[in-house]
């Protein structure tokens, strides 16, 4: 399976703009991984999470197919990066304590991967693949959000989008599953802020490119009166599987 680049258009902007994982679930995987010496991020996109495990882990390889993507990723001391899709040649057999991928396991060629994780991962070793959704506002805001989602960029989705508007419960999984940590994001944006992140969205870079012209615009001039001249509070609930290696 061929690496599906749907981000590296606007990787500045998806650098930008994301949402930033909430660190107690960094901290809980730490827990419950058998040991804190090394965590590989697969998928790692500009370092995100791979810098939030650098907090507990003593050393953490990231992997990322996308060079533009590494080029905005964030340098950390304990943080290796490397280019590379679902393998990580690097890692010796037996050697990591937690794998993660975080809003990037649908896109893998997951048989591969799955492989590669039970080669790299020591006895006891925890595998977490997490995603999210739409976020929650108002709901007004999140109705107006929502036809735009479906309706003027929704043809522009690639199908493996399925999978985080599931939560991942259909993504096949080849682990002994536990119980995902219950976990959110949460900001406080502007709508500037809001409106950047939609355009970090792979369907929104797509339809621009398609059609000649950006469809962000329009939709923030509608939604410029439902949100008035503050910064709101958005939450993100995270979903996920999390699986162990005996």
């Amino acid at each position: 399976m061929s690496f599906k680049d749907h981000f590296s258009t606007q990787a500045a902007t998806y650098a930008k703009a994301r949402p930033t994982y909430p660190p107690a679930l960094f901290a809980e995987l730490a827990r419950l991984a058998p040991g804190k010496l090394l965590a590989w991020d697969a998928g790692t996109g500009n370092g995100q999470a791979a810098v939030a495990l650098a907090a507990q882990f003593e050393r953490v390889v990231a992997t990322e197919p996308s060079a533009a993507q590494l080029a905005q990723a964030v340098p950390h001391a304990r943080v290796t990066y490397h280019q590379s899709a679902e393998t990580a040649p690097m890692l010796a057999d037996g050697s990591v304590d937690l794998v993660t991928v975080a809003q990037a396991a649908h896109w893998f060629d997951r048989p591969k991967f799955y492989l590669e994780v039970k080669r790299v991962l020591r006895p006891g070793g925890v595998v977490a693949l997490w995603t999210y959704g739409l976020c929650e506002i108002t709901p007004e805001i999140d109705a107006t959000v929502y036809r735009f989602y479906t309706g003027q960029v929704g043809p522009y989705w690639p199908p493996e989008r399925h999978h985080p508007e599931t939560g991942y419960r259909e993504l096949d999984f080849a682990f002994a599953e536990q119980p995902f940590p219950v976990a959110a994001m949460e900001l406080t944006w502007t709508l500037a802020e809001f409106t950047a992140y939609l355009r970090s969205w792979s369907a929104v870079a797509r339809f621009s490119k398609d059609k000649g012209f950006d469809p962000v615009p329009a939709m923030e001039a509608e939604l410029s009166t439902l949100w008035g001249g503050k910064a709101r509070k958005i939450f993100w609930p995270l979903a996920g599987r999390l699986g162990r290696v005996p």
